[in-house]
């Protein structure tokens, strides 16, 4: 479950701990509590840039659909 704070983390923020996160697990060294830690962040993390992504691309859907509407609108006036 995510926090208020991992929600008011932007894309960039969120995805650069993230790197760090893996980094870390990657490296070893840690403890098994600790690497259940930063397995978890890592999940809240994945989980906040996800849920960027996914606006982003609905913005992006939305923007697409908003053009297409406008040039077969263009079209249908021309042909009057």
């Amino acid at each position: 479950m995510t926090s208020r704070t991992d929600e008011a983390l932007g894309y960039e923020q969120a995805r650069d701990e993230l790197i760090e996160v893996v980094r870390r697990l990657e490296a070893g060294g840690t403890t098994l509590e600790e690497s259940l830690a930063l397995w978890e962040r890592g999940e809240e993390l994945a989980k906040v840039c996800r849920t960027w992504l996914e606006g982003a691309r609905r913005r992006l859907d939305a923007a697409l659909a908003e053009e297409e509407d406008d040039e077969e609108g263009e079209g249908a006036e021309g042909a009057g």
